[in-house]
């Protein structure tokens, strides 16, 4: 497993009411490909939310996403965990 940082852009801005729910569904959906969204950061006004994920690959933790709710990455990056 690795952990992943992804960012999503959304045009207009974003409400944190509709990130909270689209995590719920993440939570739901993970289990099935060895995915764990760990935490998230929102900017309302920029559009831009940020989620940690441990995940087998990338593409394992944009699935996730694609079935949860259809809103996949726009970016994602692999990350270490500083202490």
């Amino acid at each position: 497993m690795a952990l992943f940082m992804d960012v999503h852009h959304i045009d207009g801005g974003v409400n944190i009411d509709d990130v909270v729910k689209a995590h719920q569904a993440d939570l739901a959906t993970q289990g099935g490909h060895d995915v764990q969204y760990l935490r998230y950061w929102v900017d309302e006004a920029a559009g831009k939310i940020f989620c940690l994920v441990d995940a087998p690959d990338a593409e394992a933790a944009n699935t996730v996403h694609r079935e949860a709710h259809g809103l996949v990455a726009d970016e994602i990056y692999p990350v270490q965990e500083g202490v």
